[in-house]
Order: structure tokens, then C-alpha cells, then sequence
């Protein structure tokens, strides 16, 4: 016990006797263990953070039916073959040729909440809808009838034609429905060719249940995982096609290997630049203490002592710059996730020991060298001023 207090106060006395060169090495060591364990939580935290940003560009994942019609049970049975906690929002779109100024319009009854949720790219001037009459239009339908928000249309459908006893088509009267337009949506795209309302006032526009022509899901899961989930619905759920959005996963796959691979880049140049950085330091605190080595050795200390204490100054190092990496580190990564995410990360307890033990082994590693020209100093050459 004596002997251990003795080294641990002969290696701290060392090292404030060099406080100059002692504190460059543990603000070096600080500093890679800062950026290691920073960029390890980033590393980790990259696909939860791309996937919420991939999300704002739409839906990952939709269903079809296999028989050319889906019901909204199935579309519900499939939902459910998905974590909750991974399910941003699922949109069901039922498509109807309709009517504005007896001029042919495509409707889409959908999901209002559920639009939100898997496209919020979308751009409404003035206010969603919400079913009960409301109406969103798309600019292109919007700036051919000259529709603003807050107007009042009438939107007609024209059942399908029954035949009578006699084979032949029965006069049909069109159905009717007042909506009142609450927004008009721009988005650049196809969308803006369409009129959106509820499943519920497209039901009743047209009289009947009818069918999902396709589901709109997001998903925030890797490729992996959406993969599994499609491969359980389509084998699960019966009446159900599910597919990718390609185009949008694989971008969000491209975009997260080369991250990934750019952190981890960095974050072996950064632990390189630190070792380079201690072993200088240490080769300069191994030359100032060439006199007291040699003096050491002469009254007979063994090479084995000598590399212990420089070995034990290094690891103190070490010990210390880890730790405070540690904490360093956390508050970088959160920083780096709040401006280029503008969301925070979790603080991860099992990365403090394992920067540390880095720190440690980083230090150790860069030391061997300067230790080991240590213990070659010649104490005759060296007592004699050579």
C-alpha cells in the first residue's frame, strides 16, 4: 500500500513540476477525446437524426392492393405489422373523377391528419382541412377556376349508370356537395393537379365505400428494417402489396454510409493527430530528464522502474484528458445535432469509460517510443555533461 501512495505521489509530483509541457499533452489528449467521443454519439445517433430529416421529404413505404382493390381494414391490418414508436404517419388516398363547373376535376379523399404526417413538404396558403366540408385545392386546379381560400363551391359526381329490367341505362342524377376551400397547396408537383378532401365527404360525395387506390406510409426505420417489415406485411397481410419508395431510401442509405464513413474518417485523423502530439511532449519530457535518469540508473534503478513511471505519468494523462473528453465531448456532439439537426441527442453513459480507456490506450501507445529511449540513456555518458 505504502509502495503504490509513494508512485502515485512520485508520478503527480513529476508531472506538476512540468505543468507547462503537462498541460499541452492533457489539453491535446482532451481535445481527440472530445472530438472521439463526440463524433461516436453523432455516429450513432446520424440515422435517427437523417431519418427525421429524410422524413420531411415524403413517404418511404406504400401499399397496393394485389387485386387491384384495397380496403382501409387492410391498410389498418398492415399498419400495424409496424412498430408504433418507428410509424411517423400513414395517408390513404382514394382517387375519384369529379366535377367543378361541370368541368372534369380529380378529387383524392384522404387522411387530413395523416397527410401532414407523411408529407410535410407540403406548402397549404391559408389552412388545412379537416373534413366536414373542407376542401384543399391544388394551385394548377386553383388558378384554372379562380379559387381563393375561404370560397364556397359545389363539387358534383355522377354515380354509375344502372341498367333497368329492360336492359337499359336508367337516367342517373349527379350528387352534390357545398365545400368551403380552406387552403390552396403548392408544392411543385403532380399534387397540385387535385382537390383534396376527407374519405368521409368523398363518401358521401359519391354514394359508395369504395376502394384505396394506394396507402402512403412513413416510416423513420433503416433500410434493414424496412425491409423486414415489408417482407412480414406482404407474406401477413393478405390483400396487401407492400413496397418501397426507392428513390427516397436509397438516398437516405447513400447520404448515411458516406456520413458515417466521413465521421469515422475524421475521427481516425483526429486520434492520430493526438498521439503525434503526446508523443512529442513525452520525447521532450524524456530529454529535459536525461540528468535525473541517468543519476537514477547509476544508483541502481532498474529500467523497469523507470518505464513504470513514465508509463504511469502517461496513463494519469490519459485518465484525466478521457474524462474530461468525456464531458467535452457530449456537449460537442449536442451542439453539432442542435445546429445541423435542430434536434438535441441522449446522453450515452457506457461512452464515458470507453473514451476513457481509449484516452488511456491512445496515451500509452504514443509513449512506448520516448519511454523506451529512456531507459537506453547511458549514465556515464550522461553524468559526465555528455
Amino acid at each position: 500500500m505504502k509502495k503504490r501512495k509513494m508512485f502515485i505521489r512520485m508520478i503527480t509530483a513529476s508531472l506538476m513540476r512540468r505543468r507547462s509541457r503537462m498541460i499541452v499533452a492533457l489539453l491535446s489528449i482532451a481535445i481527440g477525446a472530445t472530438i472521439l467521443s463526440g463524433l461516436v454519439s453523432i455516429y450513432y445517433d446520424v440515422p435517427r437524426q437523417m431519418g427525421a430529416q429524410f422524413r420531411n421529404y415524403g413517404a418511404n413505404m406504400i401499399f397496393t392492393g394485389e387485386d387491384g382493390s384495397l380496403g382501409l381494414d387492410e391498410v389498418i391490418a398492415g399498419e400495424k405489422k409496424i412498430d408504433p414508436a418507428e410509424l411517423v404517419g400513414a395517408a390513404p388516398y382514394r382517387y375519384e373523377n369529379v366535377r367543378i363547373n361541370d368541368i372534369p376535376v380529380v378529387a383524392a379523399g384522404t387522411d387530413p391528419q395523416g397527410v401532414q404526417k407523411t408529407s410535410p413538404y407540403w406548402r397549404v396558403e391559408g389552412s388545412w382541412f379537416s373534413g366536414g366540408g373542407e376542401l384543399l385545392v391544388g394551385a394548377s386546379v386553383a388558378e384554372s377556376f379562380r379559387i381563393k381560400s375561404g370560397d364556397v363551391i359545389d363539387v358534383s359526381f355522377t354515380p354509375a349508370a344502372q341498367e333497368d329490367e329492360s336492359g337499359e341505362e336508367e337516367f342517373v342524377m349527379d350528387n352534390f356537395k357545398t365545400f368551403t376551400v380552406m387552403g390552396i397547396l403548392q408544392t411543385g408537383g403532380s399534387e397540385e393537379n387535385y382537390i383534396y378532401m376527407s374519405l368521409d365527404d368523398l363518401r358521401e360525395l359519391t354514394g359508395t365505400e369504395g376502394s384505396i387506390d394506394v396507402a402512403e406510409l412513413s416510416v423513420s426505420a433503416g433500410q434493414e428494417e424496412l425491409s423486414a417489415y415489408i417482407d412480414a406485411i406482404n407474406s401477413g397481410v393478405k390483400g396487401v402489396h407492400a413496397s418501397l419508395v426507392k428513390r427516397v431510401t436509397a438516398s437516405e442509405a447513400t447520404v448515411l454510409t458516406k456520413l458515417q464513413a466521413l465521421v469515422l474518417l475524421v475521427t481516425i485523423v483526429v486520434l492520430a493527430l493526438t498521439m503525434i502530439c503526446v508523443a512529442t511532449t513525452m520525447t521532450a519530457v524524456v530529454a529535459e530528464r536525461r540528468k535525473e535518469i541517468g543519476l537514477r540508473k547509476a544508483i541502481g534503478a532498474s529500467d523497469k522502474s523507470i518505464i513504470q513511471e513514465f508509463m504511469g505519468e502517461s496513463m494519469l494523462l490519459g485518465l484525466l484528458g478521457g474524462a474530461l473528453g468525456s464531458v467535452l465531448g457530449y456537449v460537442f456532439a449536442q451542439q453539432v445535432s442542435i445546429n445541423v439537426f435542430s434536434s438535441s441527442i441522449s446522453f450515452r453513459p457506457v461512452l464515458v469509460p470507453v473514451t476513457v480507456i481509449a484516452s488511456i490506450a491512445v496515451t500509452g501507445i504514443s509513449s512506448l517510443m520516448p519511454i523506451r529511449s529512456a531507459t537506453d540513456v547511458d549514465p556515464a555518458m550522461v553524468l559526465k555533461g555528455e
